[in-house]
């Protein structure tokens, strides 16, 4: 009874098998050759997204055809590839047309080289970066652009690379170490006005088009102070993410007073928001400043002034 309870068990559990690249370039060599070995002449390969984009630009390389990714274009002469076929709903939208695949649970596709009875793990599937890339492909397409095209070809990677870059502070592990000096230990202590001034960029969250500008950050120590580099650094941090500037300014704040522990400290950002230049009001010129003031800073006018008019001759 046991055995046969696990053996019913065993038939409905599929296997989880791990597709090598290895195993996937020798499968496109025996694809291709039973593909040409058809004797069909196709003008275009098409690749299903995304499954099929990977092995619709092999395919079509080795068989020296057209790839194409817009749908529109597809034709009688065009080869619909995708990476596996197990249930056939995909591929039952293009029954109209040949279709190549790596897996088949059926004999829905005209070219098929394995049986679909496990659960394949494909090895683009473990990369976030291919599945970053189809959707920059998908955006080229519904603006109008061929992401074929010559000048596009090598798009969908350099964006890809780019927000690993822009949107950098969504790792926290990239938060930077805070320099931090006890303040009076080489016998200079610190106890007025300390101010810092740079540039930032960041991205609206609301259009994910940048905006920019000038920042104004000031504290009075007590007992620690900061290497003035790392305020350039942090700024930086949480600028690199879809963000509000009111939200920003609070949260390099947040961060620089938490492990400085100042007297007081401010913030004043100054910035540029292409979101309503370039399109909607498409005003140019015209500048957001938000501020955040704490401790002395909100306390105390003297201070407050000090640093306001600094700022504003600036």
């Amino acid at each position: 009874m046991i055995y046969g309870d696990l053996k019913g068990v065993f038939n409905f559990i599929k296997i989880m098998i791990n597709y090598t690249w290895e195993e996937y370039n020798n499968d496109v060599i025996v694809l291709t050759d039973k593909i040409k070995a058809s004797k069909i002449k196709y003008n275009t390969i098409y690749g299903i997204l995304r499954g099929g984009l990977i092995l619709a630009k092999d395919l079509a390389q080795k068989l020296e055809l057209a790839f194409i990714t817009n749908i529109d274009n597809i034709d009688s002469h065009t080869l619909v590839v995708d990476d596996i076929c197990d249930s056939g709903r995909t591929l039952e939208k293009f029954r109209n047309y040949d279709t190549a695949v790596l897996f088949a649970k059926n004999d829905i596709p005209t070219y098929s080289i394995n049986e679909a009875d496990n659960w394949i793990i494909f090895p683009w599937e473990e990369s976030k970066d291919k599945d970053a890339e189809d959707i920059v492909v998908r955006m080229l397409q519904h603006i109008g652009e061929d992401p074929n095209r010559e000048g596009l070809k090598g798009t969908p990677e350099r964006v890809v690379r780019m927000w690993k870059e822009i949107y950098r502070g969504y790792d926290d592990r990239q938060i930077p170490r805070m320099a931090v000096f006890e303040n009076g230990q080489d016998g200079v202590r610190v106890d007025e006005m300390v101010i810092d001034t740079g540039y930032y960029f960041s991205q609206c969250e609301h259009h994910l088009v940048p905006f920019f500008g000038q920042y104004y950050f000031a504290y009075v120590p007590n007992k620690k102070i900061i290497g003035l580099s790392k305020v350039a650094r942090i700024v930086d941090h949480f600028s690199a993410k879809a963000q509000i500037q009111e939200r920003l300014v609070a949260e390099i704040l947040n961060h620089i007073e938490k492990e400085l522990e100042p007297l007081g400290c401010a913030l004043v950002m100054k910035g540029r928001h292409l979101c309503k230049e370039s399109r909607g009001v498409k005003k140019v010129n015209g500048m957001m400043v938000t501020s955040d003031l704490r401790g002395i800073f909100k306390e105390w006018e003297t201070t407050r002034q000090e640093f306001l008019s600094f700022v504003n001759s600036k």
